[in-house]
């Protein structure tokens, strides 16, 4: 089996590896530390799982996941994350990954999570299938965050969390004239007139 793991921090990506080895101790395992490096090796060869953080310099694992999934569809994708189910799981399942993973739950699920991924099967625990469930032909009750595109709601995090279009935009590679753009979307979809309420929205959802 081989198995690609994408993080940016060196201690999370050993840690990732020393737990996978212990449940598939015949497994090859490499490593890499930004997105790009991981498209790269996704072209390069052929790999039975990926695991990516969704947090990472310049280029977020949600932000790559479309462009892994139209290089090869059946990969599987699973994304880790700091941020708990109900910030991420929905999206990165929409968007093409197998199965989201708290990193607070990583150890005790992370063998398991691969195993189900090999055998074909998406991995979700009991809490992110609940809200899956209610999410269904529900639209009208979600919360207006939720209809952010991935790159609008990932804009929308770091502006809430003190970030300057400039910073956002070196981070993404993009001019600040793009970024700007994606604010004024943001603004308008959330029916908020500033950073300051980006901020006091996150806070009453819970989003940081």
């Amino acid at each position: 089996m081989k198995i690609l793991i994408a993080d940016d921090h060196s201690v999370v990506r050993k840690g990732l590896k020393q737990i996978l080895l212990e449940g598939f101790p015949s497994a090859e395992i490499a490593e890499v530390a930004d997105a790009e490096s991981l498209v790269s090796q996704v072209v390069a060869g052929k790999w039975d799982v990926v695991i990516s953080d969704i947090s990472m310099p310049k280029r977020t694992g949600l932000d790559v996941l479309p462009q892994i999934k139209n290089i090869d569809p059946k990969l599987p994708v699973l994304i880790l994350s700091i941020h708990p189910e109900e910030q991420y799981a929905v999206r990165v399942l929409k968007s093409g990954a197998s199965g989201y993973l708290s990193k607070d739950t990583a150890p005790d699920e992370l063998v398991n999570a691969v195993k189900q991924l090999i055998l074909g099967k998406k991995y979700i625990n009991s809490s992110v299938a609940e809200k899956i469930a209610g999410s269904i032909g529900n639209i009208e009750n979600k919360p207006p965050h939720e209809m952010l595109s991935d790159r609008e709601f990932s804009v929308f995090k770091l502006l809430a969390s003190g970030k300057s279009i400039t910073e956002i935009a070196e981070s993404f590679l993009l001019s600040t004239t793009t970024v700007s753009t994606y604010r004024a979307r943001i603004l308008n979809k959330l029916n908020l007139k500033n950073n300051t309420e980006m901020t006091l929205y996150c806070l009453e959802n819970k989003l940081m």
